[in-house]
């Protein structure tokens, strides 16, 4: 699945070299991956955008697979991520493209849409709603403030104990225990327990996941490591200063936005009644469309592959 007519080459963009993944003739539509993830995880979407008529792009984002991994923290800032991909856009000679996100991909692409809307012709996307910037409260507090100190995000910010705690763990299992997980309750990692958890001999496989793709996500992530990824959480009071100019500026791009019901994002106190009553249009004025998919968790581009690829379809071929 993973070869079949996808083409690799690597771009200079904004001073890194930046692994790219592509299929396909048409209008641009650029994949952007979250976590733990790499452009492997839109393998569906590629073949399927391309057989739709589209080229579709999946970039592995900087400190992931096969892209460089800047070494100082605060080179993954989101005004870094954002330039990674406005160079990327431009070494496709494209003035516009459409835009696909997920998880913290997805966060990119909000802020690459506030940044550069002249650069998207319209976006589609999953998990991760638009959060506008709170100028009263830094988002590591309110994570702290709502779960304490044991939530994922708070224990990823200390450099180095979440990697020597992911060591601690198989590779291969950590991601599997990453990827199957379906309560809609937040990840929350008493400190010094290995997040990975206790190892499961019998672990088995969802029918949208296979050990053949678990094996090229390790062999990615043992390569790379996991500082580089784990740099974006690091980031996320930094980018709550940088991002200070634009407080209350809305989403001036066409939107499409899909959730699984069983997603931790859709979870979080106060998600849904900003999704469903009002709050969400007005911050995202061009919002066209909400897909709420039931019994569906967070890797929802791969849980249910042809069931994204069409509604990202259906979506942008209006424009």
């Amino acid at each position: 699945m993973e070869g079949e007519g996808i083409v690799h080459r690597t771009v200079m963009a904004n001073g890194i070299r930046m692994h790219v993944a592509e299929k396909g003739e048409g209008p641009v539509v650029l994949l952007v991956h979250g976590f733990p993830e790499l452009w492997y995880s839109w393998r569906h979407q590629i073949h399927g955008l391309a057989a739709l008529g589209y080229r579709a792009v999946a970039p592995d984002l900087r400190g992931y697979g096969d892209t460089d991994v800047p070494p100082n923290t605060s080179s993954y800032s989101i005004l870094h991520i954002v330039g990674d991909l406005v160079f990327l856009i431009d070494s496709l000679s494209q003035d516009k493209v459409f835009v696909v996100g997920h998880d913290w991909g997805a966060m990119v692409a909000w802020a690459l849409c506030t940044l550069r809307p002249d650069r998207v012709k319209a976006l589609v996307n999953l998990s991760v709603m638009y959060a506008p910037r709170n100028p009263k409260r830094k988002p590591l507090d309110f994570y702290m403030d709502v779960y304490g100190e044991d939530h994922y995000i708070c224990r990823f910010q200390e450099h180095g104990v979440a990697e020597a705690e992911f060591a601690r763990v198989d590779t291969a299992l950590l991601l599997k225990k990453f990827f199957t997980y379906r309560q809609p309750a937040p990840h929350v990692f008493p400190k010094g327990k290995a997040l990975g958890g206790s190892p499961g001999k019998d672990f088995e496989f969802p029918p949208w996941l296979s050990e053949e793709d678990i094996r090229y996500y390790a062999s990615k992530f043992e390569k790379s490591g996991f500082t580089g990824a784990l740099n974006y959480y690091r980031c996320m009071n930094l980018n709550w200063e940088l991002m200070a100019p634009w407080t209350g500026f809305p989403i001036k791009v066409p939107v499409k936005f899909i959730v699984g019901d069983l997603d931790l994002t859709y979870n979080i106190p106060g998600v849904r009644d900003y999704i469903h009553k009002g709050g969400y249009k007005r911050d995202v004025p061009f919002l066209q469309d909400i897909v709420v998919m039931e019994g569906v968790g967070h890797f929802i581009n791969q849980e249910k592959p042809h069931e994204i690829t069409n509604h990202i379809y259906e979506f942008i071929r209006k424009f």
